[in-house]
């Protein structure tokens, strides 16, 4: 199995739901989307972060009006449907199911012109980047895909190249059964290295924000989303 990674970053004002993760650093997307030729597709969307961006991103991906799947100018025709499957204060889980797609100018049905068959797409969206990890058996004509990507490309929307290689490490984060997200694995570990969890504290959430070089609320955002993603996974085996 072969994997493409690759970046799609986004300037303000351009899309409405990057705009939501642009202006709130600390939301995030993780999807996972698998097509099925060029016309079909079926997607997941997990969602987190504070309870307005959550709402407003679910509105969107349930909605009709905001264009999900287009990366040019010209909106992708066809049908949409979609379902909440968890809907919590600080996180959601939407289901998105696309048919009789045309004229659509999306990365999985670009894909599709170079790469027959079913795909596996893994896509994560925080501030101004999406990041997108396309898993196939042959990687001979990325060359093509690569170079049809970055010409369709809106104007605000910038291509960034990662890289082409053997797939490694987890395939559908989406779905661990502990969801701690790398950015919130950070600033535990880093938390735990200075005593933070020592009795008396040895450090506090000012001193990691400022060797992290991020804002205090953001710090404490993701210490307490990685720890309550570790207690989840031990109830659950009690």
């Amino acid at each position: 199995m072969r994997e493409f990674v690759f970046e799609i970053r986004y300037n303000d004002g351009v899309d409405e739901l990057m705009d939501l993760f642009i202006e709130t650093p600390e939301a995030r997307s993780t999807t996972f989307l698998c097509s099925m030729g060029n016309a079909q597709l079926w997607r997941l969307d997990r969602i987190t972060g504070p309870t307005s961006v959550v709402e407003d991103a679910t509105a969107l991906l349930t909605g009709s009006a905001y264009n999900q799947l287009s990366i040019s100018d010209r909106p992708c025709g066809g049908r949409h449907y979609s379902d909440v499957l968890e809907n919590g204060s600080q996180r959601s889980l939407v289901y998105s199911y696309f048919e009789d797609l045309v004229h659509c100018d999306s990365v999985p049905t670009i894909t599709n012109r170079y790469i027959n068959g079913a795909l596996l797409f893994e896509i994560t969206r925080q501030e101004n980047t999406e990041r997108w990890r396309i898993l196939m058996e042959d990687d001979k004509k990325v060359g093509m895909l690569y170079d049809t990507l970055g010409g369709v490309l809106q104007d605000g929307l910038s291509f960034h190249f990662d890289h082409v290689s053997d797939a490694a490490g987890p395939l559908l984060t989406l779905f661990d059964s502990v969801s701690v997200r790398p950015e919130q694995s950070r600033v535990l570990e880093l938390a735990a290295e200075k005593g933070y969890y020592e009795t008396p504290r040895e450090t506090t959430l000012d001193d990691i924000a400022s060797e992290l070089d991020w804002p205090r609320s953001t710090v404490s955002y993701r210490l307490r989303q990685a720890e309550a993603a570790l207690v989840e996974a031990y109830i659950s085996t009690m």
